[in-house]
C-alpha cells in the first residue's frame, strides 16, 4: 500500500481518464483527497474527484498538502509543475490518444452548452504534444517524484496488466478486483 509519507498524484490531460483512475484507486483502498464540490454529471457519471484548492498551487497555497500524505489527489498537467519539492510524490500519469481527448473535450463542451474551441484538432494536438513533452521532461527531472505511465486505452481494453502495474507501483497492497470492477466500457464514448 502507499506509504504514509508520499502524496499520490493522478495527472494527465483533461479527459484522459484521471477521474476513472481516482475512482479505481479509491476502490483499491487508497483514501482520496476531494472536496466533492464538482458533482457527477453526464460528462463524468462517476464523479470528478477534484479538490478546488489544487487550483491555488500556482499561488503558493500548499497548506492542504500535509493532510494529503498517504492519500491520492488529482492534479491536471497544467498545474503539476507547481508541486513543492518538499514532499515525496508518486505520480500516475494517464495517457490517452490525443484525438480521443479532443473529441471528448468537444462533446463535453457541447453537453455543457459552451462554444467549441476555435482551434482545429490538428493544431490543438500539436499544442498538447508540446505541452506533454514539457511536463514529462519536468517530471523526469524531479528527484522527489516516482512516475508511472498508464494508458487509458489499454486500461479500458485489457485492464489486468495496467492494474497490476499500479498495484506494484504502490506496494502490492491494493484490492485489484475492486479496481477492475470500476472500469465501465460504456463510458468509453469517444473512440478514434
Amino acid at each position: 500500500m502507499l506509504d504514509q509519507e508520499s502524496i499520490l498524484v493522478v495527472s494527465g490531460l483533461p479527459r484522459s481518464g484521471t477521474s476513472m483512475m481516482m475512482k479505481m484507486l479509491e476502490a483499491g483502498g487508497i483514501p482520496v483527497v476531494t472536496d466533492k464540490l464538482r458533482v457527477a454529471d453526464q460528462n463524468n457519471p462517476n464523479g470528478y474527484y477534484e479538490l478546488e484548492r489544487v487550483k491555488q498551487l500556482k499561488d503558493g497555497d500548499f497548506s492542504w498538502m500535509e493532510d494529503a500524505r498517504g492519500k491520492v489527489v488529482k492534479i491536471i498537467t497544467a498545474l503539476i509543475t507547481y508541486l513543492p519539492a518538499t514532499y515525496p510524490y508518486k505520480v500516475i500519469f494517464m495517457q490517452r490518444d490525443l484525438l480521443e481527448v479532443l473529441a471528448s473535450q468537444r462533446k463535453m463542451l457541447g453537453r455543457l452548452g459552451k462554444p467549441e474551441d476555435k482551434v482545429g484538432d490538428e493544431q490543438m494536438a500539436k499544442i498538447y504534444q508540446g505541452h506533454l513533452r514539457t511536463i514529462e521532461s519536468w517530471l523526469k527531472s524531479q528527484p522527489n517524484i516516482e512516475l508511472l505511465y498508464i494508458n487509458y486505452n489499454q486500461m479500458i481494453n485489457d485492464p489486468l496488466e495496467p492494474i497490476q502495474q499500479v498495484n506494484h507501483f504502490l506496494g502490492d497492497g491494493l484490492n485489484t478486483q475492486a479496481m477492475l470492477g470500476v472500469i465501465n466500457k460504456d463510458l468509453y464514448r469517444e473512440r478514434k
